[in-house]
């Protein structure tokens, strides 16, 4: 969908670009005249653009009156708009609306990750991640309303991918490691079990 270069250009800095990538995968749109629109959480069918004119007159028709997300990380237009003439052409720009989409996504991750206390931990990521995507979404984390909200700054730390490469170390499962180191010496209980009854001494009595 995203080609490095691409990302290199116009994505924001702070974010890595396997993470720029997911986010729009997760959260965005293939085509960057992608106009859509939502009332009460209803979605409401607009004509497809087939140009940034007619993206742009869907745009400013519903901005105002619903919520209105656009391109490629289905960005949410009017945000720090007052009147829809204000709205420019590059909110269906490919590059700008990567550019505008990620670094507001940045700070979306920022809040998610200060709500839970800033980890370090490379495992939590994935988890902010997901809340972030989340938030983007809806608009809100935890009753706060994110694209409104005040920067926290920083940058998100740790940006682990959902699948990590791990090394065979990590990847072992540690009961299966104390089931495999138990099981000789089970074996060697039920032998030792086993010789400990004479059954010649029985046979000789008899």
């Amino acid at each position: 969908m995203l080609d490095a270069a691409m990302i290199k250009e116009c994505a924001d800095p702070s974010l890595k670009p396997a993470i720029v990538e997911q986010f729009v995968t997760a959260a965005g749109s293939g085509d960057p005249l992608a106009v859509t629109v939502k009332s009460g959480g209803r979605l409401i069918l607009v004509p497809k653009a087939a140009s940034t004119e007619e993206a742009m007159a869907i745009i400013r028709q519903h901005v105002g009156q619903a919520v209105v997300r656009v391109g490629l990380t289905q960005f949410p237009a009017g945000v720090g708009v007052k009147e829809p003439a204000d709205l420019k052409p590059d909110l269906v720009d490919a590059c700008q609306n990567l550019r505008k989409g990620t670094a507001m996504f940045a700070k979306v991750l920022r809040i998610v990750a200060k709500w839970y206390g800033n980890p370090t931990s490379k495992d939590v990521f994935p988890q902010i991640f997901e809340d972030g995507v989340y938030a983007w979404k809806t608009g809100e984390f935890e009753g706060v309303s994110v694209f409104q909200a005040e920067d926290p700054g920083g940058a998100p730390a740790n940006q682990e991918e959902p699948r990590t490469d791990k090394s065979e170390a990590d990847t072992v499962d540690p009961g299966a490691l104390l089931q495999t180191e138990a099981e000789p010496s089970d074996e060697k209980k039920i032998g030792t079990a086993g010789t400990r009854i004479d059954l010649s001494r029985i046979g000789g009595q008899q």
